[in-house]
């Protein structure tokens, strides 16, 4: 029988002196812990800056060159209103997504004592991660951007500068929806702008001049446009994932389902929280995920 790299990855993890428990430092204690969770990634963190540049941008563009110099004073406070709101809810997911913990393995637990701890039976086998000597729970996968393992693991974002995992799956999400509902509001209010200049002076429609106001708003269209193609994408591979219950990691390597299957309302609620409410939609509520099953590090 064709045995699969997979398998054959596994196989080698099963044999005692794999695990090699002597030569893993003990993890630092909690108390030695920072509370912020923060990737020192110069790709990761370029992309997060360039991210709030191009919201500040749009801010800028729908604010100062379309509803400002616009006469019609409750549709500028109407669509201000709300494009700032979504703006400021797209970036609070952002900061969220980035800061939080997205469930990392506690780093170099592979130690004699925590084995010990497990109280192998025989013919059970663990884990083990020979990149950050941490014993493995079952679905976790190894990111070698964050240097952990990741605990639901569905991939590392360099937009959020983070890995998406089981703690900051819902975060993730509300950016994407957040983004693609702001993008799409821009490219309404920058359609109904031009046809408003075209009929009245184009003098008149902006506080700048014309040339450089066409050139503010296909700029700003042009982004609106790939965002919001991009972020729909994203928003609805993510909800996907959650409602089957798979990651992308888990899609890609076509791994063997070994737990339970459950309800898509179930799963909803698993990332967003027990039970539903308006706090599914905002980046300041802490999903209540109510008890959780203990992770399963045994075979």
């Amino acid at each position: 029988m064709m045995i699969s790299p997979v398998h054959r990855s596994r196989d080698i993890e099963r044999k005692p002196e794999y695990l090699q428990p002597d030569k893993c430092v003990p993890p630092p204690s909690r108390a030695s812990l920072g509370t912020m969770w923060f990737i020192r990634d110069g790709c990761g963190i370029a992309c997060a800056v360039v991210t709030w540049m191009l919201v500040f941008y749009a801010d800028f563009v729908v604010l100062l060159v379309m509803l400002v110099p616009s006469r019609d004073y409750v549709y500028s406070v109407i669509n201000g209103t709300l494009f700032n709101t979504l703006a400021f809810l797209a970036l609070a997911s952002h900061f969220r997504a980035m800061l939080t913990d997205p469930g990392a393995v506690p780093k170099g637990n592979a130690t004699k004592e925590f084995i010990e701890s497990l109280q192998l039976k025989p013919g059970q086998v663990v884990y083990k991660c020979p990149k950050c000597c941490s014993i493995k729970p079952d679905r976790a996968h190894h990111c070698s951007v964050c240097k952990r393992c990741i605990r639901k693991m569905d991939h590392h974002c360099p937009w959020v500068n983070n890995c998406v995992g089981e703690n900051n799956q819902k975060y993730f999400v509300l950016f994407t929806m957040y983004i693609a509902l702001i993008s799409l509001h821009a490219l309404i209010m920058v359609g109904f702008h031009f046809l408003y200049c075209f009929e009245e002076d184009w003098t008149k429609c902006s506080s700048f001049s014309p040339p450089t106001t066409v050139i503010l708003l296909i700029l700003l269209c042009f982004e609106a446009l790939l965002f919001l193609i991009f972020t729909s994408v994203m928003f609805g591979t993510q909800v996907h994932s959650i409602c089957t219950d798979e990651t992308g990691i888990e899609q890609l390597k076509k791994e063997e389902r070994r737990w339970a299957k459950k309800t898509k309302w179930m799963n909803m609620k698993a990332v967003f929280g027990h039970p539903f409410s308006i706090a599914w939609l905002s980046p300041f509520a802490t999903p209540d995920q109510g008890k959780a099953d203990p992770y399963q590090y045994v075979v």
